[in-house]
């Protein structure tokens, strides 16, 4: 284990307050290895819709205080449900706004995922973040099948992977992933 503080900031591609993304992106937070700290964003559900006509001068707000947490954090964590066979409508706008934007490109990012289905999403993401010149840790990634299951099925399986060291395991080579890429 590193010396080393890592800043992780979390993305869940899903507004609502119950969603399994969310649930496992808190689970990551609040179980996170020493040394690693996970801020979750609560910005996306109020960004305006994306429109080129307001980037540069008119950027709004939101949006550069989004990007700067973006620009501060060692990596990202992203966790987004499949909505009608695609990325959800605001999580899109979201990524729409950091395009072009100079915090994006080369940031490390994980995907931590809350369903057993759902893998068009992960190509579809993979794809756009691709694009955007992220660098996915594919060796980080987490499947936790929250997605589905009641609230004390969703809390027996997190605390199976706590205990079983699955969401401390993630981070941590997600951890060494960074710190490789920080030579």
């Amino acid at each position: 284990m590193s010396d080393r503080s890592l800043s992780l900031y979390a993305l869940c591609g899903s507004q609502r307050r119950a969603s399994t993304s969310r649930r496992l992106l808190q689970a990551l937070r609040d179980h996170a290895p020493d040394g690693i700290t996970i801020e979750a964003c609560d910005l996306i559900g109020h960004l305006p819709i994306f429109n080129p006509d307001d980037e540069g001068e008119r950027t709004p707000a939101i949006v550069v205080a989004l990007a700067q947490k973006i620009g501060a954090a060692d990596g990202l964590i992203v966790s987004c449900p499949e909505y009608a066979h695609g990325i959800p409508g605001g999580f899109k706008n979201a990524l729409d706004w950091l395009v072009s934007r100079d915090e994006v490109p080369f940031k490390p990012l994980m995907f931590a995922h809350a369903s057993h289905r759902g893998d068009l999403v992960l190509e579809l993401l993979n794809d756009v973040l691709n694009t955007m010149s992220l660098h996915i840790v594919e060796e980080a990634f987490l499947r936790l099948p929250l997605a589905g299951k009641t609230d004390e099925a969703q809390a027996a399986l997190v605390d199976e992977a706590v205990q079983g060291g699955v969401l401390r395991n993630s981070l941590e080579r997600f951890r060494c992933a960074i710190e490789e890429r920080a030579g």
